[in-house]
């Protein structure tokens, strides 16, 4: 399965140029871009990712998965339905970018309650921010953040500074599985 969502995310979400094109949302120019939507809005790439992080999350004991709208959505409700799949489910949750001011003011939506032992997923780490907001949006809401997944590492120090806030880190896919294998098809 992983080999072929790195396939997928060579032919759907990855870009790459010899020089540096791309402007990250830090402001920075880079050689590669990763655009993880077309991969996990798409039925096999929903599969695909849903399966594979619910095996990385398997022993781990969380009882909802999710993080920062809109990246990490498509990641964590792939992962809740395939959780349901195996008779072992997982929810799915989703933390604002902007606190509502109305109703209840809350970061966190979906059926999760304080106390509850949750993992923090994104769809790309390059420096981590996205995905460290969430750990402590989802901390302010009494939730015990136990690990953070990441689906696509750009090896670019993120993950390092992700385990300054949560110990259990890891990455599906990095950049450099990506670029080996992007190379491959672009040479074929």
């Amino acid at each position: 399965m992983k080999q072929e969502l790195i396939d997928m995310l060579c032919r759907k979400s990855f870009q790459y140029n010899q020089q540096p094109v791309f402007k990250l949302v830090s402001g920075r120019m880079s050689h590669f871009y990763v655009n993880c939507k077309p991969t996990t809005l798409s039925p096999r790439g929903m599969f695909l990712v849903g399966h594979l992080l619910y095996e990385r999350l398997q022993g781990v004991g969380v009882t909802a998965v999710g993080g920062l709208t809109f990246g990490a959505d498509p990641v964590a409700f792939a992962a809740a339905f395939a959780s349901e799949l195996s008779k072992n489910p997982i929810k799915a949750f989703s933390i604002r970018k902007t606190q509502k001011d109305h109703g209840i003011v809350k970061w966190v939506e979906g059926d999760v309650q304080k106390g509850e032992r949750v993992a923090i997923v994104d769809d790309v780490a390059t420096t981590g921010g996205s995905t460290i907001t969430a750990v402590e949006r989802a901390r302010a809401e009494g939730l015990e953040v136990v690990t953070a997944v990441v689906l696509v590492d750009r090896q670019e120090g993120g993950l390092e500074n992700i385990r300054k806030h949560v110990s259990d880190v890891s990455g599906i896919v990095t950049r450099d599985e990506l670029l080996a294998r992007w190379n491959v098809i672009k040479k074929g």
